[in-house]
């Protein structure tokens, strides 16, 4: 079968439009490369070109040292007593659900956990069961929550969880939850606790000891300056022989990683931004201000932030009544904000929405955030005198 010329005319290199502007997307924010990242991506852009190194396991490769940095320097960053590569978050919670659940079990989810937390435990043929927010404004999640849903679960089934998961922070308002109260409180039941940190560890500050974490699920393209798709695993020594049981016919290869994970590009420029991830981290103060005084700032433009407060982190979710109101009769209609920012060279606020919007103030700066600012005000001003 041959292909139609003109239509692989459509493929090839294509550019990448916002890839200049100030970038307030969530999802982004944490993955922009460094300047040591972009080289390695040139530089180990083949293939699987780290596999040139390999000996049959990933993580053990010497030179580069991947052995290191992953049975070193992380573990010794999230506080974890091991860490495998994975190809994100959500492979990171799969692993988890699928070797501590068998089908049937329960597994704890609090209500404002990410779709990819839901579909993994189904994916492992899990029950599940949330521990809800206390909902609009705030969507504050009580630890208590999690004792009473662990026992109504006990009290149904006969038996407590397999497993409990709290998203730290959560992806639509930002919000940390008490994280160290609800391991206390799994633990009281014997329930181990899996933190979902894709907003967090390589942002601030994360020891999984500390907080009592049994398991740690990370995302290298959200949050630790890595070309996507890769994520962290980190597990306690408690689990760590379940959790990366080995195959009984290759016997080099753990079963929850099939073999191996994330090679090449993803791996390197993960490695390549470590340095700077870490130093990045501790800032985490600096970061957290920013982003309640922007919070502050458009609040006076009249835009509602929803979540904690004062808030605690970078990412955000606000109500936004003026942009909505401009909708209603804008030529454009509810595209029309996406249009205008994308004049001023912002981008991240996702086409068509007007009357509500999640951003993020990490690593933007305060000039930028400024020039943000502004640019809200500008919009609002100039429909209000057509």
């Amino acid at each position: 079968m041959s292909l139609d010329e003109d239509k692989l005319k459509k493929f090839g290199f294509i550019e990448r439009g916002p890839k200049d502007a100030i970038n307030i997307d969530p999802l982004q924010t944490g993955g922009i490369l460094t300047e040591d990242a972009r080289k390695a991506l040139l530089e180990w852009g083949d293939g699987y070109s780290i596999c040139d190194f390999c000996g049959g396991v990933l993580d053990l490769i010497k030179k580069p040292p991947v052995y290191e940095f992953v049975h070193e320097a992380l573990p010794e960053f999230i506080g974890t007593d091991e860490v495998r590569l994975t190809h994100g978050a959500r492979e990171s919670k799969f692993a988890v659900m699928n070797s501590m659940g068998k089908p049937g079990d329960t597994v704890v989810l609090d209500g404002l956990a990410h779709y990819s937390s839901h579909v993994a435990a189904q994916r492992a043929d899990l029950e599940i069961e949330k521990v809800e927010s206390s909902g609009h404004p705030e969507y504050n999640l009580d630890p208590e929550g999690y004792a009473q849903t662990i026992e109504k679960v006990a009290n149904k089934s006969g038996k407590p969880p397999a497993l409990a998961l709290l998203t730290y922070p959560d992806g639509n308002y930002g919000n940390l939850a008490d994280a160290k109260k609800v391991a206390d409180v799994c633990h009281e039941y014997d329930v181990p606790l899996l933190l979902n940190c894709a907003y967090s560890v390589g942002r601030m500050p994360i020891d999984a000891k500390k907080i009592g974490a049994d398991f740690i699920a990370a995302s290298g393209h959200k949050s630790m300056a890595s070309s996507g798709p890769i994520g962290l695993l980190g597990v306690q020594e408690e689990y760590a022989d379940t959790v990366f049981r080995k195959s009984p016919t290759h016997k080099k290869k753990e079963i929850e990683l099939l073999g191996c994970t994330s090679r090449g590009a993803g791996l390197m420029t993960m490695i390549a931004s470590f340095p700077q991830v870490v130093e990045r981290t501790k800032h985490w103060d600096e970061e957290v201000a920013n982003a309640r005084w922007f919070s502050e700032k458009v609040e006076e433009l009249g835009l509602i932030q929803v979540g904690q407060k004062p808030h605690n982190h970078d990412l955000m979710f606000f109500e936004t009544p003026p942009f909505y109101e401009i909708s209603k009769t804008a030529k454009k209609g509810r595209y029309f904000l996406y249009r205008e920012l994308k004049k001023r060279n912002i981008h991240g606020i996702k086409g068509g929405l007007t009357k509500y919007f999640k951003l993020s103030t990490y690593q933007v700066g305060r000039d930028n955030l400024s020039y943000v600012i502004d640019s809200f005000e500008e919009i609002i001003d100039k429909y209000a005198e057509e």
